[in-house]
């Protein structure tokens, strides 16, 4: 019986989920949109876009940027539109996926570094330990790019600490969080495991406001609370496999889950299985996003 109750249904596949402006925004892949649900489940698409959007973020002026997963790049939206804010598909293979954006505009992003759905169709559960490392990058707020770190083992959902001192990267197939230390201008240092989580592929993670993440498993229908050295504090039941999850709500402590009965990228566009699930919490939202 799952912990949590239904507040969409009907989407394709959700990522990405970002509490803003009192709304959970997120991306719906196969539907090519981002877009938004209030507490109540008034659902608006706030963009469309030729590509699939996975991460999203602010600049601190306000304007959103999102991740082109195909493009493998960043777009940002001006009033006339979308337009480019950062090509990094020389450092980074197959599709991008999620992004942190930090107080100052700086992003951090994931990619797949392989051909995720194909191999695991052809290898099953052997591409967890046999799989390409792929690169973290690093967008300023100028958009030039930067290399932020190497060997990466599928960089994913990430968490920016309230100082802005650490960057917390789920990697999906490490079954770990990975932690860096930001120095002043932005360089990653001081790699460690924040947390291993064995027999769980962490997907988008969320930060609250006692130092622990919230992290959704992409191989169950369920998101665990775990903090720092990877002692499990809480596990909350979704209704089907949790690919993302966000503290928001006007409180904060609403914990929404994004979930669906596939990651299969041919599954997902043909059927609109996709949910955002909600629970409530005791602590509440910390960090970025």
């Amino acid at each position: 019986m799952a912990d949590t109750s239904i507040l969409l249904e009907g989407l394709h596949f959700g990522e990405g989920p970002r509490w803003h402006d009192g709304r959970l925004w997120f991306s719906d892949f196969y539907a090519h949109a981002v877009k938004s649900v209030d507490e109540l489940g008034d659902v608006r698409i706030e963009l469309e876009l030729d590509d699939q959007p996975s991460g999203l973020g602010w600049l601190p002026d306000g304007r959103l940027l999102v991740v082109a997963m195909k493009e493998r790049a960043v777009k940002r939206l001006e009033p006339m539109g979308l337009v480019l804010h950062a090509d990094i598909s020389h450092l980074t293979a197959h599709l991008c996926n999620d992004m942190v954006v930090d107080a100052d505009g700086s992003a951090w992003v994931g990619n797949f570094g392989f051909d995720l759905d194909a191999e695991l169709r052809t290898r099953g559960a052997n591409v967890i330990s046999d799989h390409p490392c792929t690169n973290l990058v690093r967008i300023d707020a100028d958009g030039s790019v930067h290399l932020a770190a190497a060997d990466m083992h599928f960089p994913n959902g990430s968490v920016i600490t309230p100082d802005g001192s650490t960057l917390i990267v789920a990697e999906t197939l490490a079954s770990c969080l990975t932690a860096f230390t930001i120095n002043a201008d932005k360089s990653l240092s001081n790699r460690r495991v924040w947390a291993a989580v064995e027999n769980i592929a962490p997907d988008g993670i969320c930060l609250n406001d006692n130092n622990e993440i919230w992290v959704a498993n992409a191989l169950g229908p369920e998101m665990i609370l775990v903090a720092e050295g990877g002692e499990v504090i809480n596990r909350m039941e979704t209704s089907q496999p949790c690919y993302a999850c966000m503290l928001g709500g006007i409180d904060g402590k609403t914990l929404f889950a994004v979930t669906a009965a596939s990651s299969d990228g041919l599954l997902a566009a043909a059927g609109k299985t996709g949910k955002i699930e909600t629970v409530r919490v005791d602590r509440l939202r910390a960090g970025r996003p």
